[in-house]
């Protein structure tokens, strides 16, 4: 998973830029029909009366992205069946990732939980508590057709990139490669573009979503899959158990109704059993 440095400062659509960009997934409220409460169902407390407000880091598809002017992917859409749940509207506020593994805009009350394709580790479950796992990924190593590599073996002594502060960039240098840091899963992909490198590793997931593009499927393939054993899942703040148990509520029920199938197709590709029932986190 990934990060980028600095706030964005664009405004789409009709949403308002106050300390971050807010972008709103669906409809949104300010308010929960002028109560003013800030309780949702089942004793939630939520930083703004009326919306579950979401962290991310965009752009990152198909887990969240800019679709038309409106925040669109997996991870919204899955946060949208918490929030239904808790009879609010979900609003998403655009971060930097870096603030995502030190839990700062949880503690500091700006958003309710984070949700950005996040990999579950020890580290960072130092600062934030994370739901069931709701995804297993793996990481891809995405190579130009015309650079001869074939494995990740064969990145030795090839320019290979990654993004900057995550997994894949983390698993490229422990074993021995110097990537390239970019700062975003965009700027990763324009990296291979240009030729600044000839591989990049990061999460497959990712790759997938750039391979539905005709001209980076001509372009580009995979070398070779890496199961590293991750899996993504939601943070909220530290001892935020009402809000941790609504997510993971929402996660089960969607994996038993066959919700999470269908968004599954939808935004990841065809359904891969295993991803719906990975091990509950420790």
């Amino acid at each position: 998973m990934k990060t980028t440095f600095g706030r964005r400062t664009r405004v789409l659509a009709a949403t308002t830029a106050t300390a971050g960009l807010v972008l709103v997934a669906g409809c949104s409220s300010g308010d929960d029909g002028g109560s003013g409460t800030k309780t949702a169902a089942g004793g939630v407390e939520l930083v703004k009366a009326g919306q579950l407000t979401t962290c991310t880091h965009l752009p990152y598809p198909p887990f969240q992205s800019e679709i038309d002017g409106k925040v669109q992917g997996f991870d919204v859409s899955l946060v949208d069946l918490v929030a239904d749940d808790l009879g609010v509207k979900q609003a998403i506020l655009d971060t930097p990732f870096e603030n995502f593994k030190t839990g700062a805009f949880l503690n500091s009350g700006e958003c309710d939980l984070a949700a950005a394709g996040m990999t579950i580790t020890a580290e960072r479950k130092k600062n934030v508590d994370f739901s069931d796992p709701y995804f297993e990924a793996t990481q891809a190593v995405l190579v130009d057709k015309k650079s001869g590599i074939t494995s990740f073996a064969g990145l030795k002594g090839k320019k290979v990139g990654a993004q900057a502060q995550t997994t894949g960039e983390d698993y490229a240098k422990s074993k021995g490669l110097d990537p390239v840091s970019f700062e975003s899963s965009d700027a990763v992909l324009n990296g291979l573009r240009t030729g600044q490198v000839q591989a990049v590793v990061i999460d497959y997931p990712v790759v997938q979503g750039w391979l539905k593009d005709k001209a980076n499927a001509d372009a580009f393939q995979v070398a070779e899959q890496i199961n590293t054993g991750e899996q993504y899942g939601f943070t909220v703040r530290k001892g935020n158990t009402k809000l941790l148990a609504a997510i993971n509520k929402a996660l089960s029920e969607a994996k038993a109704d066959g919700t999470y199938k269908k968004l599954y197709e939808k935004w990841i590709g065809p359904y891969d059993e295993s991803a719906a029932s990975p091990s509950p986190a420790a």
